[in-house]
């Protein structure tokens, strides 16, 4: 599945890709990709990050892999 990060009028979405309808919420970029982590254990996908303006910022896959 792909996911998208992405700037609203109140704040940061994660988003699936062809929908809407946000799955996670949060006032800030930074406290949207602390959960993030959490709502992504046990899932597979692509997260894309966008800044403000539209454009991609970092892309990350799950499960992270650590070195």
């Amino acid at each position: 599945m792909n996911y998208h990060i992405v700037s609203t009028p109140d704040g940061w979405n994660l988003q699936a890709e062809g929908f809407e309808a946000a799955l996670l919420a949060a006032p800030t970029k930074a406290r949207l990709l602390e959960l993030l982590s959490e709502y992504m254990d046990g899932r597979t996908g692509s997260v894309k990050i966008y800044t403000e303006t539209g454009k991609i910022e970092d892309e990350r896959t799950y499960p992270r892999t650590h070195f």
